[in-house]
């Protein structure tokens, strides 16, 4: 029965479970409030260029420019999951159907980009959650552990005919005693994960229409996750007569019972008897293991550092940019209290305390264009390739690597006021091997608005808003029992920044 030890293990290790921001697998791109406000930024000029066009930046003009940002995401994560035992859970009897939600939260996001540009240097820092970025929390836990504690009612066969096998030996009651099919549990799971991303880079302005930039993002990643199933109880009946009783002391001293009548046995020469129920009491011990308390608590660091290359090129009205960050090396090391539990299960034995996980944050291509249809108008476009097929993601299978597509629109109002708005689909490569209630991720359309107020010169204040709507994926399997789970998400993320010119 290591089977729930295995499920509970898991959630210490799904490290890539809280990510609530836009992007691909383990990367944030919503890095700034102009990217709420419209996320079609790959070829737009402005201080949020550091992250998303950074060899752009250097056309702003001479002098320091900063931008501090504050962001508010919450995230619903909701996973229904049919099961044929579900009918009978105690607390939620009658439906093969159970849903499961989480809630995830990052109250406070902050970033800063920064840049002071010089003739035709640009020297830029940035400084942003670019990846993971909140905490979530599944209060009943999920279906994967229900799934795991409802299989012990499949064993009441078994048990009921042992009962009846000792009761006809002429142990005294047995034959009174049976297993039903209800249970009951307790189960949580909370999970907290930040990518802290550093970039330095600098950009080279060759004229007034080619610039190019070259730097390196340094990533820190801090992650906890905390998961327990309880009081595992199942149905027992007693003379007709049915309780709810804690399945690990129920076998445990039934175990018990079977080793002392075994050795009675043996003491009267029944070898065969002794021996039949020295062999129960062993299958009952292992149950009475199986379905102890698991409370595990793992936290992990991590970091990595990788090279970042850009160019923007300006024709006329027209302005094309377009930046690759190669792949980030990422290993995650575990302080955990699972290192006893895990040893001797294969798959999770690395993930033991003073172990590392593979979670590599994936290279990624931008390419962008804007248009200036009048001078205060401007139409964008843009294009993210995450080349997630090429990184080390222990819990990753994927059919292809994930794309995202943008399109935005900016008008200035007035010399004051400027309003913008833009979309994006996000479509990842996912295959069934790669979808379980721990860790999904499924295809998406987002979208933003806002404002931006010039105070004065120097200083400029933006709002926004953005929301992403998530498909369903459905996932059935073959083999039986039939298990099905459908997945899904929602998100929404406000904003408040001010930028300066100094």
């Amino acid at each position: 029965m290591k089977k729930i030890r295995l499920i509970c293990l898991s959630v210490m290790t799904a490290v890539s479970a809280m990510n609530v921001w836009a992007g691909g697998l383990l990367t944030n791109t919503n890095q700034s409030v102009e990217f709420l406000r419209n996320p079609a930024r790959d070829a737009a000029i402005g201080i949020d260029g550091v992250y998303s066009n950074p060899a752009g930046v250097v056309f702003l003009g001479e002098g320091i420019h900063l931008s501090l940002n504050l962001q508010n995401a919450h995230q619903t994560r909701t996973v229904e999951s049919a099961f044929p035992l579900f009918p009978f859970n105690a607390n939620n009897p009658g439906s093969d159907l159970h849903k499961f939600e989480g809630n995830a939260d990052a109250p406070i996001i902050p970033s800063l980009q920064v840049a002071y540009n010089k003739g035709n240097w640009s020297f830029q820092f940035g400084f942003a959650i670019t990846g993971g970025g909140g905490k979530c929390e599944f209060p009943y836990g999920l279906g994967s552990f229900e799934r795991v504690v409802s299989g012990l009612t499949s064993f009441a066969p078994t048990l009921n005919g042992l009962y009846q096998t000792l009761g006809a030996a002429g142990i005294p009651g047995m034959a009174d005693h049976q297993m039903g099919n209800k249970y009951k549990f307790d189960a949580y799971m909370r999970g907290r994960q930040y990518y802290y991303g550093f970039t330095f880079g600098a950009a080279y302005k060759f004229n007034d229409n080619l610039s190019v930039y070259g730097g390196l993002r340094m990533l820190y990643g801090s992650a906890n996750y905390y998961g327990y199933v309880k009081d595992i109880n199942i149905e027992h009946i007693n003379a007709g007569q049915s309780e709810m009783v804690n399945a690990s002391k129920h076998f445990t001293e039934l175990a018990a019972t079977l080793n002392q009548y075994a050795g009675a046995m043996e003491q009267m020469g029944n070898a065969a008897v002794a021996q039949q129920l020295a062999g129960a009491a062993q299958q009952v011990t292992a149950l009475a293991i199986g379905s102890q308390d698991i409370e595990l608590n793992c936290d992990q660091t991590g970091w990595g550092v990788a090279p970042i290359i850009g160019v923007d090129y300006k024709t006329g009205k027209l302005n094309l940019a377009a930046k690759y960050e190669f792949k980030t090396r990422m290993r995650l090391k575990n302080r955990s209290a699972n290192s006893e539990s895990a040893a001797g299960i294969e798959m999770l034995n690395k993930f033991a305390d003073g172990g590392s996980v593979p979670e590599d944050s994936p290279a990624l291509l931008t390419v962008g264009a804007q248009y200036e249809i009048l001078p205060s108008l401007r139409v964008m476009a843009g294009w993210h390739h995450y080349f997630d097929q090429d990184t080390k993601q222990w819990t990753k299978e994927m059919l292809d690597d994930s794309n995202e597509y943008l399109l935005g629109a900016e008008w200035d109002i007035n010399k004051v006021v400027t309003v913008s708005a833009g979309g994006q689909r996000t479509k990842y490569g996912m295959k069934d091997a790669g979808m379980n209630d721990i860790s999904f991720n499924v295809n998406s359309y987002s979208f933003g608005f806002g404002v931006g107020v010039n105070v004065s010169d120097k200083v400029k204040l933006n709002a926004a808003y953005f929301q992403t709507l998530y498909d369903d994926y459905n996932k059935v399997t073959t083999e039986s029992p039939r298990v099905s789970d459908s997945f899904t998400r929602t998100n929404r993320v406000i904003g408040l920044g001010v930028n300066f010119t100094l």
